[in-house]
């Protein structure tokens, strides 16, 4: 299979890139880097084109003002503290070399979206497993599906914390503990909803630590008054299915981060 080739990236006949045949080629492209990576070799750069870095420069300015307005202050501060650039896509590679003296965390490519149970386990080693293509430039502000914006802007800047750092080992040691594919399911959806999706309150308000509301610059500025917001359950969240590909409709607002952080870490150690 050629790094070219249509069948290495499936797009769905919805996705934005899907009648776009440069797109298509360009995910093919770095499809094929994060499939020829081998550990522990340090992860390859990918020589992102200036049309990404303008997307990227287009997200960050949407969603600088909503971060001051909605983000929790458990993640204020931690995209300066691993020194993002707000200007140009930055580099697994380079991230690497930063996050892993903080607390240990790296992030390794992956072609595209992987198995929970694998996704999962390997948080227990201190890796984040990424994708590193760009979303569509037609819609910067939107994906179907987890892109670099997400992963980095979402993702990598709470690797800066020792508390986001140590609730992703609990997740990855509950995966490989967890016997069956029920179990795997209710473990991702506490991970949807608080890491990816979690809210929690501030000062009589509600903020924002879940990376996909984070990095999505729509769902963020609608997020507290388009969503059910529910009372924080652990066992309702382990039960209630979600859709990755909308906007969600019910979120999960905990008492506080610490209180969150305790709370499903415990439920976790059950496992």
């Amino acid at each position: 299979m050629t790094p070219d080739s249509p069948s290495l990236v499936e797009l769905d006949a919805d996705h934005p890139g899907f009648r776009d045949p440069a797109y298509r080629q360009r995910r093919n492209q770095i499809a094929a880097i994060a499939l020829a990576h081998e550990e522990p070799s340090p992860v390859a750069r990918v020589e992102y084109l200036p049309e990404e870095h303008q997307v990227w420069r287009e997200v960050w300015k949407n969603l600088t003002p909503l971060h001051q307005q909605f983000a929790a202050a458990s993640y204020h501060g931690l995209v300066d503290a691993i020194g993002l650039s707000r200007r140009l896509v930055p580099q697994l590679c380079e991230l690497n070399q930063v996050l892993g003296p903080m607390h240990g965390f790296q992030m390794l490519p992956v072609a595209g979206l992987v198995q929970a149970r694998h996704f999962l386990e390997r948080l227990s080693e201190g890796v984040f497993l990424s994708t590193q293509y760009m979303r569509h430039q037609s819609v910067p502000l939107y994906t179907p599906e987890p892109d670099v914006v997400h992963e980095i802007i979402g993702h990598a800047a709470t690797f800066a914390s020792s508390d986001f750092c140590e609730l992703n080992r609990a997740f990855g040691r509950a995966a490989r503990r967890a016997n069956d594919d029920e179990t795997i399911e209710r473990i991702a959806r506490i991970y949807w909803y608080t890491l990816e999706f979690g809210v929690v309150e501030e000062g009589g308000q509600r903020k924002v630590y879940g990376a996909g509301l984070l990095s999505s610059f729509g769902e963020l500025q609608r997020f507290d008054c388009a969503a059910r917001l529910r009372a924080f359950d652990l066992e309702v969240m382990a039960a209630t299915p979600y859709d990755p590909t909308h906007y969600q409709e019910v979120l999960y607002v905990a008492a506080d981060f610490a209180t969150m952080v305790a709370e499903v870490k415990e439920w976790l150690e059950r496992i």
